[in-house]
Parts: C-alpha cells; sequence; structure tokens
C-alpha cells in the first residue's frame, strides 16, 4: 500500500536566527578553510592544489613524460604540453567541483610571470599581459608543469603526504604538497574569506632558503638576523621598495604591514638641453594600460602641467616615456609629482594569514611562519625515510629468499619439478615466507645464471647498508637538519642569485615620502591681468595692462567692470559671495583674454542666491578680514578658507536678513580695525580684540540702532587713514591721529572726521 505521508510532516521547527547562524557558520569555515587561504606547508589554495595534481596525472611534466611511463612505453612521445581546457575539464569533474571559468583563471595566474615570481604553469599561447589582457580561451591554450612545480610536487609517490577522497570518493588527492621549494613565500598570496584575509607579497628563494638554513643551524636566530637574509618582497614586476629598514623589519615581525613600493626610471639625454624620463618596472599588480591612462588624465586635466607627453614604447620590455613640458622641469620635481598623483608608487599590504598544518588560520611572523615550514619538510624527510624502509624491507625479504634458492637450487627444482604443490613444501623445507615462495616460484628460467646470484648479493649488501643510513636518520634529529641543509643546498643551485629565473628583480632603496609640489613649483609664472564684469563673466588677459585702458574694459552691452586686478599665473584666487562662502579659482585656468571670457558659474558650483562681493588673489600665510552687514565679523587664515572642490567653502555663517558685505586682506604690519556703520558712527580698536577663526559667524565690531556696517578695514594705527576727497582735485586727506575714535570693540562710535567721503567707504 502506498504511504502517502504528508509533506508539512517532515518541517522542523527552529529559530531563524538560529538556524541561519549555523548556516553561516559553515559556509564561513568553508570559505576559510577550503577556499581562500593558502596552506602554510606549500603555500597553495585547493583550486591551485588540484590543477597541478591533475597536470600531474596527465603527465605533463616539465622535461617530457616521466622516466617510468618512458620505461614501460619508450614510443610515447615526449612532448607534455596539453590543452588547458583538457586540465580544466579534469580539475572540474574530478576534484574541483566549481565554474571552469575561475577554473581556468587560477590556471592562467600560475603561467604569469608577471603575477607569480616562479611561474608554476609554462603557457604556451596566450596567457595574458600586464596590460590587463585576459588570455585566450582554454580550448586555444596548451600548458606543462614548470620545474618549480615538480620540485613542489616532489615525494608524491613515496609516502610523504596522507590522501583524501575527492569530493565524490571515486579518486584520492593530496592533502598537501611535500616538495622543497618555498612556494608560500616565494610566490605568495591574496585572498578574502569570511571576516579575514590574506595578503603574501612574492619573495627570492634564494634568500628564503638562506634564511631558512639560518634557522636549521640556531632556531634561537633572532628576527633582526633573519632581517638581514630577507631583505623584502622580491616582486616580479620589478620596483623599488623605499621603506625604510626598521618599516619593513616591524612588518615581517608581526605579520601585518604594508610595503611602499615605486617604479624604476631613468632619465635619458635628448640633446640640446631636452631630456626624458624612460620607467622600465612598475609596481606590482599595477596594469600598465591603466597607469598610463592616469597620467594622461593629469595632462588632459591640466592637473600636471610640467607634463607634456606621455608614450608607451614598450615591447616585450617595459618602456614607458615621459616628455617634461620644459627643458628646465627639474626631474625630481615631475617624478614625485607623478609617485603622489599615480600608480607609480603603490602600497602593498602583507598579512601573512595562512593555515597551519591542522588547518587553523593564522596570523605569523617571518621566524615563527618559516619554523613551522622547516618542521613540516622535517616530517615529510621522515615519512620518506619510513616509506623507503618498508620498500627496503620488502625487497630485502625477497632477495633473502632468492639466495636460499640459489645455495639450494637442484632441490628446488626436484621439488617444484615432483610435488603438486611445491609452495608448501618449499616454506616448511627451506623456512620461506609466502611471498618468498611465490617469488621464487615465479622466477624466469635466465635468472638462474650464477652471475645473477652475485647480483643479488651486491643489491643485499647495498640495500642492508641503505637501511642501517635510514635508521641512523630516523632516529636522530641532528642528521635530520643535516640532510634538509643538503637538499637545500641542491635546491638553491637551480634558483640561487646567479640564475635568470633567481636573480633579485626588485632593489631595496630606502626614500622619503613623495613631496607635495606646490602649483608655483608646476606653472610657469606668467603676469596676467583678471577682469569680473558686473555679470560674471571671467577672463585673464597676459601681461598686466592699464586698468583703464578701452581694450582692457571691453565688455558685452550692458555690462561693465566689477573687479579687475594684476596678478599672476601662480595665483590662487578667491570668490567670495554674499551667502558667505567662498570659492577657489586657478589663475592658470582662467579662460583667455580674447572674448568676453566664460561664466565664472561654469567655473565653481555657485547657487543662484548669493551675488559676488570679492575677488582677490590668496597671500600665501595672509589674513583678510570678513564682515557681515549686521557689524559681525572675524579675522581668518587664507590657508583656511582655500577650497579644494569647485563646491567651495561656507566660511561665514550668515544670520538672517544679513549678508556678507567685507572681505578685505589685513596688511602684515596692522594693528587696528576701522568700522564705519551706515549710521556714519565710526570706530577704531585693536586689532587683538579680533578673534582669528576658520569659519563661524564672528563677533560684534560696532553697536547700531538703526542700519548696519557700511565698510571696515585693517591699518596701522600710526599711519592713521587716507581718503579721496571729493571734487576734480581728487585731493588725498590723511587723518594722522586717530585716538578720539579709538574705544573698545563693539562700542557705537562717532561721527567721522571732516571731509570723510559720504559713501561711507574708506
Amino acid at each position: 500500500m502506498t504511504d502517502f505521508r504528508d509533506p508539512f510532516d517532515t518541517i522542523k521547527d527552529h529559530p531563524f536566527d538560529e538556524a541561519l547562524s549555523q548556516r553561516y557558520l559553515v559556509y564561513a569555515l568553508s570559505t576559510i578553510t577550503a577556499r581562500s587561504l593558502p596552506d602554510l606547508r606549500d603555500g597553495l589554495k585547493p583550486v591551485h592544489r588540484r590543477l597541478l595534481w591533475a597536470m600531474r596525472l596527465l603527465r605533463m611534466e616539465p622535461g617530457g613524460a616521466s622516466p617510468d611511463v618512458l620505461v614501460a612505453n619508450p614510443a610515447r612521445n615526449t612532448t607534455s604540453y596539453k590543452k588547458c581546457a583538457r586540465v580544466v575539464g579534469d580539475v572540474i569533474g574530478k576534484y574541483h567541483p566549481h565554474g571552469d571559468s575561475s577554473v581556468y583563471d587560477a590556471m592562467v595566474r600560475l603561467a604569469q610571470d608577471f603575477s607569480l615570481r616562479t611561474p608554476l604553469v609554462d603557457g604556451q599561447g596566450n596567457f595574458g599581459n600586464i596590460d590587463g589582457d585576459n588570455a585566450a580561451a582554454m580550448r586555444y591554450t596548451e600548458a606543462r608543469l614548470t620545474q618549480a612545480a615538480a620540485d613542489l610536487m616532489a615525494g608524491l609517490d613515496e609516502g610523504t603526504v596522507d590522501f583524501r577522497p575527492t569530493y565524490n570518493g571515486e579518486d584520492e588527492e593530496p592533502e598537501v604538497f611535500p616538495g622543497l621549494f618555498p612556494n608560500l613565500l616565494a610566490n605568495g598570496a591574496s585572498g578574502i574569506a569570511v571576516g579575514m584575509a590574506t595578503s603574501i607579497p612574492p619573495h627570492n628563494v634564494a634568500e628564503l632558503i638562506d634564511a631558512a638554513n639560518l634557522l636549521i643551524e640556531n632556531p634561537d636566530a633572532d628576527h633582526a638576523a633573519l632581517m638581514e637574509i630577507v631583505k623584502g618582497p622580491d616582486f616580479p614586476t620589478g620596483g623599488v621598495l623605499v621603506d625604510s629598514p626598521s618599516i619593513i623589519a616591524e612588518a615581517y615581525a608581526t605579520g601585518r604591514g604594508a610595503f611602499r613600493t615605486r617604479a624604476r626610471w631613468h632619465k635619458e639625454d635628448g640633446g640640446r638641453g631636452t631630456w626624458i624620463a624612460v620607467v622600465t618596472q612598475i609596481p606590482y599588480q599595477v596594469q600598465k594600460s591603466k597607469l598610463i591612462e592616469q597620467i594622461a588624465a593629469l595632462i588632459n586635466d591640466r592637473k600636471l602641467p610640467i607634463l607634456a607627453d606621455v608614450r608607451d614604447e614598450s615591447d616585450t620590455e617595459i618602456r614607458i616615456v615621459l616628455e617634461p613640458r620644459a627643458r628646465t622641469v627639474d626631474e625630481q620635481v615631475l617624478m614625485d609629482s607623478l609617485f603622489r598623483l599615480t600608480d607609480l608608487e603603490n602600497r602593498f599590504p602583507l598579512n601573512l594569514n595562512v593555515l597551519d598544518a591542522t588547518h587553523t588560520p593564522r596570523v605569523l611572523g617571518l621566524k615563527p611562519l618559516l619554523i613551522e615550514w622547516l618542521r613540516h619538510q622535517i616530517d615529510v624527510l621522515v615519512r620518506r625515510a619510513l616509506h623507503r624502509l618498508d620498500k627496503i624491507a620488502a625487497r630485502v625479504e625477497l632477495l633473502d629468499g632468492y639466495i636460499i634458492a640459489y645455495l639450494n637450487l637442484d632441490r628446488v627444482i626436484e621439488i617444484i619439478r615432483t610435488e603438486d604443490e611445491p609452495k608448501a613444501l618449499m616454506m616448511a623445507e627451506f623456512s620461506l615466507t609466502d611471498r618468498q615462495a611465490e617469488a621464487i616460484l615465479n622466477m624466469r628460467l635466465r635468472s638462474l645464471r650464477k652471475l645473477e646470484e652475485m647480483e643479488l648479493r651486491r643489491e643485499h649488501a647495498e640495500l642492508l647498508k641503505e637501511k642501517d643510513e635510514l635508521d641512523k636518520l630516523v632516529e636522530s634529529p641532528a642528521r635530520q637538519r643535516t640532510r634538509l641543509k643538503k637538499d637545500l643546498a641542491a635546491l638553491r643551485k637551480r634558483y640561487g642569485p646567479e640564475t635568470e629565473l633567481g636573480r633579485r628583480r626588485s632593489l631595496v632603496e630606502e626614500a622619503a615620502p613623495a613631496r607635495e609640489i606646490p602649483l608655483e613649483a608646476m606653472i610657469e609664472r606668467e603676469p596676467i591681468t583678471v577682469i569680473l564684469s558686473e555679470r560674471g563673466w571671467i577672463r585673464a588677459m597676459s601681461g598686466h595692462r592699464d586698468l583703464a585702458a578701452a581694450d582692457t574694459l571691453k565688455f558685452k552691452e550692458g555690462d561693465g567692470p566689477q573687479f579687475a586686478f594684476h596678478a599672476y599665473t601662480t595665483d590662487k584666487l578667491l570668490l567670495a559671495t554674499s551667502t558667505g562662502r567662498i570659492f577657489t579659482l586657478a589663475s592658470d585656468k582662467l579662460p583667455g583674454g580674447r572674448g568676453f571670457g566664460d561664466p565664472v558659474r561654469s567655473l565653481v558650483d555657485m547657487d543662484n542666491e548669493g551675488a559676488i562681493v570679492a575677488l582677490l588673489p590668496a597671500k600665501t600665510g595672509g589674513e583678510l578680514l570678513l564682515a557681515s552687514s549686521d557689524g559681525r565679523g572675524f579675522l581668518a587664515s587664507t590657508a583656511d578658507i582655500i577650497a579644494e572642490t569647485r563646491k567651495g567653502k561656507q566660511v561665514v555663517n550668515i544670520r538672517t536678513g544679513a549678508r556678507l558685505a567685507i572681505v578685505h586682506p589685513v596688511a602684515a604690519d596692522a594693528d587696528s580695525i576701522a568700522v564705519i556703520g551706515e549710521n556714519r558712527k565710526l570706530l577704531v580698536f585693536a586689532i587683538t580684540e579680533m578673534p582669528k577663526m576658520a569659519r563661524g559667524q564672528g563677533v560684534q565690531l560696532q553697536r547700531y540702532r538703526d542700519g548696519g556696517l557700511s565698510d571696515a578695514i585693517a591699518f596701522r594705527l600710526d599711519d592713521g587713514l587716507s581718503w579721496t576727497m571729493g571734487g576734480e582735485s581728487k585731493r588725498v586727506r590723511n587723518e594722522a591721529d586717530m585716538t578720539p575714535w579709538k574705544v573698545v570693540r563693539g562700542a557705537a562710535g562717532r561721527m567721522p572726521p571732516n571731509g570723510f567721503p559720504r559713501d561711507n567707504r574708506f
């Protein structure tokens, strides 16, 4: 009878937060231990390990087919390049059930000599380039293992590591690779897991081996001794490591930090005083095409006026040509500017977060990391010796049986010829084991030569000698360390600094951080005349023109001058509006003097509410007197007012019904402030009574019963005040003694001297 069960009966009631946390924990652990973090022992993530394992099973060895394959089939073709699609298919079908694109991308990275310091895959075809172009499809590319990959997997058939079932239980895969190649630090790794990440730069193999030898000889060696050997990262793209030795040492001691790297460049003489800067190496993981786009954007946006052009003349070697604007440009100023503004200098993070032998994520310093790796290599060495001892014991057992057979050859032949069950009789008569008896029965007739007996005895003696050496090795930690040093020395010959692969590529040269070059150093200082019309059209005419000349004060019909003054192309201009917001304009970016200029609102993000009340050059180290129409004001430093964006800065907080009325520069020797109101009352007070602020409403300068502020000015009390008299004479009158008007700030004041302008302006 069919069982019709209600599917709702199988639903289990669990709190949502508990169910979610349990499932997220499983996902997090899977990401940390089986995807994102490398294993300390071989420096590989599972996808990379499975790729190399699959390539090994496909016999894609670096020098052709493996020797055991050639012995079994001498006619086999020794070329070992195979289509990448075949490798990816095996990997995702047998070991790594993920997307083919992600697996192929991982394989491509293993073959890129600009991504890995020592590539593990030897690619044939288009595997991408340093410009950021992608590799060809996997059906077009071919690959095989490199010698470094073979060194990393050496010993897999010698019982050195454990194997585990694959995801479907049909095959086996190694848990870790046993080889002596120090892949974790040699090639580095990067990855982001859940709640943690890793970032390990590549290093020089010879330096790592030397550091390991130091720890083998003296496990108590301090961190400083290691840093004498390991100079720092050795990036495949070269470059210059410019951090101080103390910063580098601190990063390796803690396992966390960052390294500042720069491009390598030199100056080439172009003749007749001209020159160019040529970049030959760029920082690690910087795409050359995007770097050139960055530099070109600086030129197009006129953010680096001293640079005229950038050209990419690279072939197999990088050659980026930087052409200065003029022969007088200082090359160090140019390069410091580029280091600061582009990826010609960048920072590579160091986070030595790895999985140890128990698959626990840990952040280790350089010394503990090397010690853990050496412990793994000692374990591999012992396991290899034990595996070889088992092989020797099995072979010696057979050799003992063969020798017994030769000593009693006639009787053995007689037993074989006359007995129906010769195996049991031989075992009983000669005290043979089952394996020995079976091996004797399987001997070929041609092996019954006298010479063969001598060969067996020689092999027996050699195996016993080897067994004795291996027994001593297993029992003696000192012998293990000596053997490991010998193996490391052999490996160092292959990756030593005298070889092309082992030669150090990244220089270590301490340099100060890139300077912030002032705009004045990048712009040629030329005189200009700045003109702003009443309707807000601005232009800059070359040279210091006569401000009253007709060709200077030329405007559209119905328009007229509002501000006109002399400046230089290196100046920054301050544009103040009645709302209290102040904008910054670069003089070199103002529209030219031909025509009527451009609307100033197209250069900055001004709203339509405020009117322009001031336009003046910003003097370095200077101060401004800022005051609103309601009589409140303060002093502000020019450096605090200058804005870096088009939106400007809200400097003066204006109260309802008021407006920014006064923006005047303060002379360096000024010691007093003069204020006059619309009620024609004048007062003078000491400048020390004025607060210095970066933003705010300020303090009350003068008290009013009716009206508000008309004008204010900073001056030197001993010089008095001067103003132009009315009439055609334009006579200037000076009032030297301002004592009658000098009171405290915030007073009402008194009537000004006779002859003071009727418009109440200083």
